[in-house]
């Protein structure tokens, strides 16, 4: 009898073992949803650095970067195509459409969308000609993105080797609009991979831009691929992307137009780009990164994984609930898109070692948090 009951016990802990793995496994996927895989194919060697936009219709538009030939190197043929969602991310559609088709010498991509306190939709993206000739252009869309108005250079002062990130554009609660650059050379002088970092801005919604000086960042550090954040109390934060172990940081008190010595964050990463964006119901800082820096390999080998996510309450002094939402050791995850619909967030990030693929993956906010 005694035999009979503890075997009784064993059996039902083991089912009640199973049924909270399975339980929990249920729960992980519904929270962490890898919504949209977009891969290579015939003619198509590289499908990344995309952006979001919520339409009035209640759709959501993921914009990206399609390349054809058989080469995805950066400056590779490439033309910028959509993806729509009606259902907040769950699904999206099968067929592409082309938003701006292939132009520049080389190639168009890096982009980035935004809904403008004007109501229209501001589409940004680096058109490469050459070496020497990588500009950032803007188009904007009267109609919800059924059509682009012509292309206008946001750079007009010089001539260079202009990088510009994916989803890095920002329009300021006075109305300033914000685009971050790092320029890597002029046809006067040789490629540097720190890059001379500013910003370009504009008050008249996107129709004339001026620029501010240059961010004071130290020499012996590399330096590149910025992004920005507007903190509450109106401080613009500079994040950056740096070779010492940690994002580099920035802040102007101006709207862009003067920085402060750049120095190093509390953000661990390899020489690798983060995104930060604000989350609307909260007001609090979402970062997603390379959680893979100072002294752990993607340090020395500029390993770009995990991906992972984490919250600031304190406009970016701490992070706080860290998880890892791509861990594969030998994978590549990075140039983050972020999009907030109700209580959900959508990451749409490139993958693999030559980003041949872009991935939407849908975060439930309860579980970010938790």
């Amino acid at each position: 009898m005694t035999r009979s009951v503890s075997l009784f016990y064993k059996i039902s802990t083991l089912v009640l073992l199973i049924l909270l793995k399975n339980n929990y496994a249920g729960a992980q996927t519904q929270n962490n949803q890898l919504v949209l895989e977009i891969n290579p194919g015939p003619d198509n060697p590289r499908n990344s650095e995309g952006g979001f936009i919520g339409l009035k219709d209640g759709r959501i538009l993921f914009v990206y970067s399609r390349f054809s030939g058989s080469s995805g190197s950066d400056h590779a043929p490439a033309q910028l195509v959509g993806r729509y969602s009606s259902d907040g991310g769950l699904t999206w559609t099968r067929e592409d459409q082309v938003i701006v088709d292939k132009e520049g010498d080389m190639n168009v991509m890096s982009v980035s969308l935004l809904r403008l306190q004007n109501d229209k939709i501001a589409l940004v993206y680096a058109r490469k000609n050459s070496m020497d000739d990588c500009t950032p252009q803007i188009r904007i869309s009267e109609d919800e993105g059924k059509s682009w108005g012509a292309a206008t250079s946001i750079i007009q002062d010089k001539k260079g080797y202009f990088v510009v990130n994916n989803d890095r554009i920002i329009q300021l609660r006075s109305g300033r609009i914000l685009i971050p650059t790092s320029l890597h050379k002029t046809s006067s002088t040789v490629w540097s991979n720190k890059g001379v970092l500013q910003c370009y801005f504009s008050d008249d919604q996107g129709l004339t831009w001026k620029y501010g000086k240059a961010v004071p960042t130290p020499d012996q550090i590399i330096t590149q691929e910025p992004g920005l954040i507007e903190l509450k109390n109106g401080i613009i934060m500079m994040f950056i992307r740096a070779s010492s172990g940690f994002q580099y940081q920035s802040f102007s008190s101006d709207g862009g137009e003067t920085w402060s010595l750049a120095g190093p964050s509390k953000i661990p990463s390899p020489i690798s780009p983060a995104s930060i964006k604000m989350i609307p119901d909260s007001g609090d800082l979402l970062l997603v990164w390379n959680n893979n820096g100072a002294n752990g390999p993607g340090y020395f080998k500029g390993k770009r994984t995990p991906l992972t996510v984490a919250i600031s309450r304190d406009e970016g002094k701490t992070w706080e609930k860290i998880k890892n939402i791509e861990e594969d050791p030998d994978g590549t995850f990075c140039y983050t898109a972020i999009h907030f619909k109700g209580d959900h967030v959508l990451l749409g990030y490139g993958v693999g070692a030559g980003l041949a693929s872009s991935y939407i993956r849908r975060l439930s906010l309860k579980w970010v948090y938790n």
